[in-house]
């Protein structure tokens, strides 16, 4: 069972929403990509009677840069499209939504500095990055991880963070409110959504409860991951981790990082929380970068010897840490009607966005597309 406390910070941030006006319904048709496009692969399910999930990894080299963020608010206005076609139940984001929290200046302001922090100051990397999310709102039940660079001044000095600000439940009321099971205050004892719960329905599926959790949690989020998974009303759920920082570029666990804020590393997640937990099904994260690769993937044991793939998701230095931002590759997570196997696809709307590059679209090596069974 919940803790009464986990039932009152749900309470309190669903009446509050409620009291808010409903958002303007809007008829703007969403497009997938340009009309006069005709895709020679176009994003399909392979089952029709499959749903979806998009991931989307670390936004932050797209938001540093002013020019480089257009290309994340494609991305997001690509997965508002898809809804329908791929039927899409949520859009998860692995974190880092800014390159610094806090600061009031990137760099003296000084385009390619010779550092990987941009020319964008922190309010104007937030409003960035909340303007891309917009799409989303009320479309989606979005679900953001936060990551290092989302706390302190530059990166995780200490545990404070705007992303209470610029998130807040409120803003995409009506999706949280019907799918939000459960939050745990942040560092500073406040409501929000950097530890939060979401519950979906399948028929095959069952119960699909996908949990976010802050960068490096702390040993108090770690115990309420666990009890929620352990309980019983839903221990007979499939659960998703979705938290910033597990593996890195090799699929090898993270140990204990160099951030004054970092608390449990990837290693100490898995044994404190996911190990221990039957229905945990698959982890998701982000944070390694690395140019020649944006990806990793590992299987771990539970407890009770059931499998927990592991997946590390994060484009961002693909083109160069000073690059696009990430050629705007995304993933798709096509989860199948036998309830146990997960289709996993690497896509780029931004390169499917022009008749000279729609080839260049899917990423189709074995480590970008390749199947994922639960058990």
């Amino acid at each position: 069972m919940l803790s009464i406390r986990s039932i009152i910070i749900v309470a309190c941030v669903i009446s509050s929403s409620i009291l808010l006006a409903e958002p303007k319904i809007s008829f703007i048709k969403k497009h997938a990509n340009p009309p006069d496009i005709i895709l020679k692969e176009p994003p399909m399910l392979e089952d029709s009677n499959s749903f979806s999930i998009l991931l989307l990894g670390d936004p932050q080299s797209y938001i540093k840069f002013g020019f480089n963020q257009p290309v994340f608010e494609l991305m997001t206005a690509w997965c508002a499209a898809q809804k329908e076609k791929l039927n899409v139940k949520t859009v998860l984001c692995t974190g880092d939504l800014v390159e610094q929290n806090d600061i009031v200046l990137s760099c003296g302001g000084n385009l390619y500095p010779g550092q990987n922090c941009g020319n964008q100051s922190s309010s104007s990397q937030w409003e960035a990055v909340s303007r891309a999310f917009e799409r989303l709102d009320n479309v989606y039940s979005y679900i953001l991880a936060t990551g290092n660079h989302d706390y302190g001044y530059d990166s995780s000095e200490n545990r404070r963070t705007q992303f209470c600000e610029y998130f807040d439940v409120s803003r995409n009321n009506i999706q949280w409110r019907e799918h939000l099971i459960s939050a745990f205050p942040n560092s500073m004892g406040r409501a929000s959504l950097e530890n939060a719960a979401f519950g979906f329905i399948d028929g095959k599926w069952g119960k699909i409860i996908v949990i976010s959790l802050e960068f490096s949690p702390r040993d108090a989020v770690l115990n309420w991951a666990k009890k929620l998974c352990l309980s019983k009303e839903f221990s007979d759920s499939k659960v998703i981790v979705l938290t910033h920082s597990i593996l890195d570029t090799k699929g090898d666990f993270l140990q204990r990082e160099k951030y004054a804020a970092a608390e449990n590393s990837g290693y100490e997640i898995f044994e404190k929380f996911m190990r221990e937990c039957p229905n945990v099904k698959l982890a998701i994260c982000g944070h390694s970068g690395n140019e020649n690769t944006m990806a990793s993937f590992r299987v771990e044991k539970r407890l009770d010897g059931g499998n927990l793939p592991i997946m590390m998701f994060n484009p961002q230095a693909i083109s160069g840490w000073n690059g696009n931002g990430g050629d705007g590759w995304l993933r798709i997570l096509e989860f199948k009607p036998d309830g146990k196997t997960i289709s996993v696809k690497t896509y780029s709307p931004f390169f499917a966005f022009s008749k000279k590059t729609e080839h260049l679209a899917w990423e189709k090596s074995p480590e970008h597309r390749f199947d994922i069974t639960i058990d």
